[in-house]
């Protein structure tokens, strides 16, 4: 019982559980324990972030959906009567496309906020590079949204030229990250 509470409260992102609970596959995510001191027993509590159970939720819920097989929304109980095109995107695939452009928007501010806290400024450009790419993912989602329509098919040519631009943007900023700490002091 143990385990089946910390996986289900490990996906919430607020988990506390007992430090002597059984290991499970997520235990390796958990932080330190923190120890307090209660009378005369000791009591340890292993506390996740929610961060961890954000990841954790985002992959459980990608597997699950990737296990189930293809899947449409047209399979769905409540959508009996959609009809979809040959050419829709399956749920998993879904689950795919949108995990890619949140983990891309995370990781643009997880950089900024590196490049901010760190001191070194030139690391908020590499973000900004990254953001013709965001623009390429968008256009890709938009004309899979509307089931690859031939009247979107701009959005093709146009996600084609955001990611020559984004990945040329990201060169750019990367070889200003390798200048700038060149000029920087070893010492710090």
């Amino acid at each position: 019982m143990a385990t089946a509470t910390r996986t289900i409260t490990l996906l919430s992102g607020n988990q506390i559980t007992s430090h002597k609970s059984k290991h499970t596959l997520f235990s390796s995510l958990a932080l330190p324990p923190t120890c307090t001191a209660f009378t005369s027993q000791t009591r340890c509590v292993t506390r996740q972030s929610s961060t961890y159970g954000s990841v954790v939720g985002l992959l459980g819920a990608g597997l699950a959906l990737t296990v189930m097989g293809p899947a449409s929304a047209a399979e769905l109980p409540l959508l009996g009567q959609l009809t979809e095109p040959a050419n829709a995107l399956s749920l998993p695939t879904w689950a795919i496309h949108v995990s890619s452009v949140v983990e891309w928007i995370t990781a643009m501010a997880l950089v900024w906020q590196y490049g901010e806290k760190s001191g070194f400024e030139s690391w908020k450009g590499l973000s900004w590079g990254m953001v013709p790419l965001l623009g390429g993912a968008f256009c890709a989602c938009t004309w899979h949204f509307f089931y690859n329509s031939e009247s979107l098919e701009v959005l093709v040519a146009l996600q084609a030229a955001l990611t020559v631009i984004g990945n040329a943007t990201m060169c750019i900023a990367a070889y200003r990250i390798y200048k700038s700490t060149k000029e920087r002091p070893e010492n710090l």
